[in-house]
């Protein structure tokens, strides 16, 4: 890879951070010299993102429908709306995943809402047709498993968007907007025993009965992710063809 990806990290869970820049590390089939790892809770978006073949996004104990936000929340979520106008201009190309959805919807001028959540563990993802026929998404199976946590969603796809996966209990699980941003809102970048550690990080968050640990972890680690793992790979290697 002659120029390096991006993670940005938008997790104020140090631990949790880390860990997510190691699923997609592995995720990306990349080194640990080829991901680098921005904490952007913590400092701003660099201003220097032709330095990097492609971005992707991490997720978030944060929502787009938070009422009260931090200085701090507001200032990453402003510096995430940047980088994917940057991507739909076709400047870079950014992969964004479950929190970062919502702020990209938000930009897009859709509705994000509490209507839509998903449970903790293994949903069932369908392709839509332009899903079928995308560049990333294509290799992908039309219907496949990944994992899910969130409390918020969108309605319904983002004016100027493609609608690229759904399921029932959420309409909007991807899309592609413009000419290099794609954005999912389940996670394509855990194995099942690194989305288990990510629970005990968050155990208490109320994403799901914390006093259900054990039972909620058992349906995790029932899943199959190779299909999310698939998409990693097609978006780095789209990286290192541009």
């Amino acid at each position: 890879m002659t120029a390096p990806l991006l993670y940005v990290c938008v997790r104020p869970q140090r631990a949790a951070a880390v860990a997510e820049w190691a699923s997609f590390r592995d995720g990306l089939g990349v080194g640990d010299d080829d991901l680098v790892h921005h904490d952007l809770v913590r400092d701003p978006l660099p201003l220097d993102l032709e330095r990097y073949a492609a971005v992707v996004v991490g997720g978030s104990p944060f929502n787009v429908t938070d009422p009260d936000k931090t200085d701090e929340q507001q200032r990453l979520e402003r510096d995430l709306e940047r980088l994917a106008a940057t991507a739909i201009e076709g400047r870079t190309n950014a992969l964004f995943t479950c929190f970062g959805i919502g702020v990209v919807t938000r930009l897009l001028g859709g509705a994000v809402t509490l209507q839509h959540p998903e449970g903790t563990g293994p949903a069932d993802i369908s392709l839509t047709d332009a899903g079928r026929d995308d560049e990333l998404f294509g290799i992908l199976n039309p219907r496949f498993e990944a994992l899910t946590a969130h409390k918020e969603g969108a309605d319904s796809v983002p004016p100027g968007a493609t609608l690229l996966a759904e399921n029932d209990a959420c309409p909007v699980q991807a899309y592609r907007a413009g000419a290099g941003l794609w954005a999912t809102q389940f996670h394509p970048e855990p194995t099942t025993d690194a989305f288990v550690a990510r629970m005990r990080v968050y155990r208490d968050a109320g994403y799901f009965d914390a006093e259900a640990f054990d039972e909620v972890s058992a349906h995790v680690r029932s899943a199959s992710v190779e299909q999310p793992t698939r998409l990693l790979r097609s978006f780095a290697a789209r990286a290192v063809a541009a």
